[in-house]
């Protein structure tokens, strides 16, 4: 007989655990008659790790499809805005330099190509400034929209920032009170093999066996189901990706009113970086570094001297150590098993890829979910082979961060720019860019991870130009740029003289509220 998928099982709560069962239950429920039912077992014993609060443009679209006010969750998660990453001292070294991935398109993205242009003439300002008015916003500390604007709605493009802890809150409350997800709180003992291999139910210390269809590992780094059940190999990226230490704090503000970034800030040290999140009531600051090119004592000094260069008071602050081993599973799916999260991999969080991560996986799942065991298989395969092409691609995204710096302080840096440990899908790009500007043409997915776009923000950022030199655009062609410039001009004067702060609208939000859709 015909095995229908009728009870998933998501092993694992936090971040991971919990977007999953509200993305699942929230397209099963608005898709089926009869809702597929959805049960999260979670471990009272096993804190959550809690550091991801970097998100991308999609949390948006997932809070909003699981039937969350953009309100309740800002109260709630400590939730501010994120427009986009700066990059500090990742090329020289020097003070002042920096430079910006927003969250919005160059001006006229899909009409023209305008780094072409910016490198022909434009070049007297950096190239993120001259095509959106993004970098402007955030350098300004400006909200990307009013308290006017309706909830998910923006005058620009934007993320959030979010207490990951508080936010796994939120979501468990909504998820049970609004989604009908059942909450087993259950420490795991063991697997129940059926005879083809699969999991027929988890044994729990508290519940008994939990048996289910498909089942969901987000077990964190212990990949309970994935690893453990069905020992799928993880394949290390450290050869690539050398950061294999985080050390995290939170820092609380001098003042309540101190005003808060509407960015990410990313300072690189001698063999790392130092990531540095604004949310409403504190900063979640930390050192990534790789342990093979500094000592955890001079990290955590630099951690500490970062804190009190911006205002912070380090003196009774504890530091927190995790470990990382860069990389992700051979496989996503196994059986009927599907790892999300931590149990699928995880990688330095220079671009907050976690979370996405979590979003389109969920996703995935919620919108192809089988409808029989027979089927699963093909569906399996499909994700597997969609998963490791965008971690493949995250891995060359976060090492041209790397590949395009100038600096020569630390061995870390000469030795992320070895050939060896550049992927060869990486060189291939650097090489082919060499002889025409970058662009979409240059990925073959329909949805990438990240866009041509992205790469541009990144190239030109930290200085990247072509040796050979592009052919010179045609008149036409630099009229149309010019038209697209000025634009930009236009509307980033209007938006840096029209946006509150951003301590102000979320001060208003937290008065007032946002305007409902």
């Amino acid at each position: 007989m015909t095995q229908r998928v009728r009870h998933i099982v998501v092993v694992g709560g936090g971040t991971a655990g919990w977007l999953t069962a509200g993305t699942l239950a929230a397209v099963s429920r608005s898709q089926r008659a009869e809702p597929i039912a959805i049960t999260l077992v979670e471990s009272p014993n096993i804190p959550i790790i809690g550091v991801g609060e970097g998100t991308w443009p999609t949390m948006r679209r997932t809070l909003r499809r699981m039937g969350v006010r953009e309100t309740d969750f800002i109260r709630s998660c400590n939730a501010t805005f994120k427009q986009g990453a700066k990059f500090a001292r990742w090329v020289t070294g020097d003070e002042q330099d920096y430079y910006y991935h927003p969250l919005v398109l160059p001006q006229g993205y899909f009409e023209t190509n305008l780094g072409l242009h910016w490198l022909e003439g434009e070049k007297q300002q950096s190239f993120s400034r001259s095509t959106c008015p993004q970098e402007e916003i955030c350098e300004a500390g400006l909200a990307p929209k009013l308290i006017t604007t309706a909830e998910y709605d923006g005058v620009a493009n934007y993320a959030y920032h979010l207490d990951a802890g508080a936010f796994a809150e939120f979501l468990k409350a909504h998820c049970t009170e609004k989604l009908g997800v059942r909450h087993v709180l259950a420490d795991m003992t063991g697997v129940r093999a059926a005879e083809n291999g699969d999991i027929a139910a988890i044994e729990t210390a508290q519940a008994g066996p939990i048996t289910g269809d498909l089942f969901v590992d987000c077990t964190g780094f212990r990949s309970l189901l994935l690893g453990g059940h069905f020992n799928v190999p993880f394949r290390s990226c450290k050869h690539i990706l050398f950061i294999d230490r985080a050390l995290a704090v939170q820092v609380p503000y001098p003042d309540p009113d101190t005003p808060l970034a509407s960015h990410t800030i990313s300072t690189a040290q001698g063999a790392g970086w130092i990531w540095d999140i604004g949310l409403q009531s504190r900063r979640g600051t930390g050192h990534v570094f790789s342990s093979a090119h500094t000592d955890e004592g001079e990290a955590e000094a630099d951690l500490r001297r970062y804190i009190r260069a911006t205002g912070g008071d380090d003196t009774h602050l504890s530091v927190r150590r995790i470990d990382i081993e860069p990389g992700h599973r051979e496989r996503f799916w196994a059986g009927n098993c599907v790892a999300i999260g931590l149990s699928a991999g995880f990688l330095e969080p220079l671009e907050a890829s976690a979370i996405l991560l979590v979003e389109i996986s969920a996703q995935f799942l919620a919108e192809q979910m089988p409808a029989t065991r027979e089927a699963m298989e093909i569906v399996a395969d499909r994700f597997n082979r969609t998963f490791a092409y965008r971690w493949d691609r995250i891995i060359d995204f976060l090492k041209l961060h790397y590949l395009l710096s100038q600096r020569t302080d630390n061995d870390f840096w000469i030795d992320n720019r070895a050939q060896a440990s550049i992927p060869d899908s990486l060189k291939e790009l650097m090489q082919l860019w060499q002889y025409h500007p970058p662009s979409d043409a240059d990925f073959d997915r329909a949805v990438e991870v990240f866009p041509g776009a992205s790469y541009q923000y990144i190239l030109y950022g930290m200085g990247f130009r072509p040796e050979c030199g592009y052919d010179a655009p045609s008149r036409a062609a630099a009229r149309e740029a010019d038209r697209y410039f000025e634009r930009n001009r236009q509307e980033t004067r209007s938006m840096v003289g029209s946006l509150p702060p951003n301590r102000d609208l979320l001060d208003k939000i937290a008065r007032h509220g946002l305007q409902p859709i």
